[in-house]
């Protein structure tokens, strides 16, 4: 399909020593620390774990820097270096009931057991640009003590109970148990994907989408292309215990934690013969702090429920080969940008098809007494 190009080898050497010195930028600017990436764009580095799929802080900011930021090269940094990682052993699901909140709303309840825990957010911001920002503030900056890690040993706190449990009460909300002897799902980053997919390997597919493509889609979905209406049960974001059991033991022990933010949604359901009208949910998790990222995974996995819950089928969102097919963002950029490679020997040969068929039309045109086509276009 591709043609060699003669002498491309030292071509790709400048363009390796053009793009670093375009990734340093000026040299009287001080250089940008992996640290400071990683305290400084806690969020660019979460979405880059989360569609990454690989927790490690340090690696992403590493793979933000390398990539100048752009974040869907760092997305592909990090996954091509987590297929060089030995699998050494597998965690115990986590339990987000055990998570220390350090934000924690609902959009169902206004009263919830241990309040309403706004947090850090953009939420009630204005939007205006705070050219203060834009100050060297260095002498602050070393008088105030470091807060990095989120998930650094703090007082106990007393578990939140999750809001949908008020609904689960009164059997209003559909009931989540672990299926019999909990079989485990396939894993996408070692199987590649196939239809029909079961929830567990759609949810492993959507953590890993593009926040883009499935903001979209989400908001597709609330704009009519689903016929759901979503309410926020709860979104919460903290910290939480990963646990192993070695074989060793025979039980499990907590070796660090990490950084959630999990996306409950309630949605509306008709009913069927079989089941009462009841509320549904959408669910999403991803690392880090990554509200909007949870909450359009939650949509989306609501849509993609439609088959399972009997409703019609009308909108891409709740058609599971187009979402997930296409919410890679690493596949798409990739299958988009091979467009920047030679293809040489295929236009020329459709350049010649082209040129094949208007000499066929002008043939015909003159055989039927029609007047020739001007010599300029006859040369073109």
């Amino acid at each position: 399909m591709y043609v060699a190009v003669k002498g491309g080898e030292k071509a790709i050497e400048q363009s390796y020593k053009a793009l670093a010195r375009k990734r340093r930028g000026d040299l009287s600017v001080p250089e940008m620390s992996i640290a400071q990436i990683r305290e400084q764009l806690p969020l660019a580095v979460a979405r880059v774990m989360s569609e990454g799929s690989l927790y490690d802080q340090d690696l992403a900011a590493l793979a933000i820097k390398q990539a100048s930021g752009d974040l869907i090269e760092a997305i592909f940094l990090l996954r091509a270096y987590r297929t060089t990682l030995p699998r050494l052993i597998s965690t115990v699901p986590v339990d987000t009931a055990r998570m220390t909140i350090e934000r924690r709303i609902s959009a169902t309840f206004k009263d919830v057991p241990g309040g309403q825990i706004l947090g850090a957010t953009y939420d009630y911001t204005q939007r205006l640009l705070d050219f203060s920002l834009a100050a060297e503030q260095q002498a602050s900056d070393k008088e105030e003590t470091s807060a990095t890690n989120q998930c650094a040993a703090r007082e106990e706190q007393s578990p939140m109970p999750r809001v949908l449990d008020f609904l689960n009460a009164e059997d209003l909300i559909e009931s989540e148990t672990i299926p019999e002897g909990d079989p485990a799902p396939a894993d996408l980053t070692r199987e590649p994907l196939r239809f029909p997919a079961e929830r567990a390997l759609r949810l492993q597919s959507l953590a890993r989408g593009d926040e883009g493509f499935l903001l979209g889609l989400g908001y597709s979905t609330q704009r009519g292309y689903a016929r759901n209406h979503p309410f926020a049960g709860e979104i919460r974001h903290g910290c939480v215990p990963v646990e192993v059991v070695p074989e060793e033991l025979g039980f499990a022990i907590e070796i660090g934690d990490i950084e959630l933010t999990e996306c409950q949604m309630v949605n509306q359901f008709a009913g069927s013969q079989s089941e009462p009208p009841k509320f549904t949910r959408g669910y999403g998790l991803t690392f880090g702090h990554g509200e909007r990222k949870a909450m359009s995974m939650a949509l989306v996995d609501r849509a993609l429920r439609a088959q399972e819950l009997d409703e019609e089928i009308v909108a891409p969102a709740q058609m599971a080969e187009f979402v997930l097919y296409h919410a890679d963002n690493v596949e798409a950029s990739g299958f988009v940008q091979h467009l920047k490679l030679p293809h040489y020997v295929d236009f020329q040969s459709e350049l010649n098809l082209v040129r094949h068929l208007r000499q066929k039309t002008e043939m015909e045109r003159t055989s039927d007494g029609a007047e020739p086509s001007a010599p300029d276009q006859k040369a073109a």
